[in-house]
């Protein structure tokens, strides 16, 4: 099916697509870095990797101490072959009621931090002629959510960035794999559960199975469940006199769940 990598970094490993995906690469073989704020979790992580997954403490939205990390584990194995930027998160941040406190903290993680995963491997892959970055980023970002505009447009961003970087690579033996969930069962998607519909929502070790087999025969990406892809390109072209107040009816119950919060948090 694929090259089989010797190492791999997965950032967000703690729980979702992240948990799921370093099982994946531990039980074929893979030496996984399992890396995520939440210690304890990793720990759990470990004892069901067959010996083949490492906990690594890591904040990504600290961009130096992050770069400075990866840097340190690269020189260490003498080069990962495989990182996968995973870490992200997706709190809403509704224009009317968000600060840029909040707005920030989002795009901290989502962007920031995300393009220093990657980028703080790059060129020594290049130097080496091999390697393979992963970018999980979203269909969120194909077009503007009501109440998500810090994730949505975080992951558009994401999207294009990766795109680039396959550009900037053609030719130096290091692949890109951009990854673009829908709707999959997580601890981000537990959270609106109930309070916005979320029609076909997959599970996650489906959804991490077909992310890990793309990243595997070298795919330049991945958008899954397609339905939630194909749905959102068809919204990207619906005029935006329609979709507008449509968008903001649908969004309202992710505003009064953040008004809600604000107000226990006062």
């Amino acid at each position: 099916m694929s090259p089989q990598y010797k190492t791999a970094l997965i950032t967000g490993a703690s729980s979702g697509i992240g948990k799921e995906m370093a099982l994946w690469w531990a039980k074929r073989g893979t030496k996984v870095y399992a890396a995520a704020r939440r210690t304890a979790l990793l720990d759990e992580l470990a004892k069901q990797g067959e010996g083949n997954i490492e906990p690594i403490a890591l904040d990504v939205a600290k961009t130096a101490e992050t770069v400075a990390r990866i840097q340190e584990l690269d020189s260490r194995l003498g080069g990962l072959e495989l990182v996968i930027a995973n870490a992200g998160v997706g709190h809403p941040t509704p224009a009317d009621t968000s600060s840029w406190e909040q707005v920030e903290a989002v795009l901290r993680v989502n962007v920031s931090g995300a393009a220093a995963t990657l980028t703080a491997v790059l060129p020594r892959m290049v130097e080496r002629k091999k390697g393979h970055v992963v970018g999980v980023s979203s269909v969120a970002g194909y077009v503007g959510l009501g109440a998500f505009s810090a994730y949505s447009g975080s992951k558009a961003f994401f999207s294009v960035f990766l795109q680039s970087l396959r550009v900037d690579l053609v030719g130096t033996g290091v692949k890109v794999t951009t990854i673009e969930p829908g709707f999959v069962k997580s601890e981000m998607t537990a959270r609106i559960e109930g309070k916005a519909p979320m029609p076909f929502i997959a599970d996650t070790h489906v959804a991490a199975d077909k992310y890990c087999r793309a990243i595997a025969r070298g795919a330049r990406s991945i958008a899954y469940p397609r339905v939630h892809a194909l749905s959102s390109k068809f919204i990207s072209i619906v005029p935006a006199p329609i979709y507008e107040p449509l968008a903001r009816k649908a969004s309202e119950p992710q505003r009064q769940m953040l008004i809600a919060e604000n107000a226990q948090k006062a």
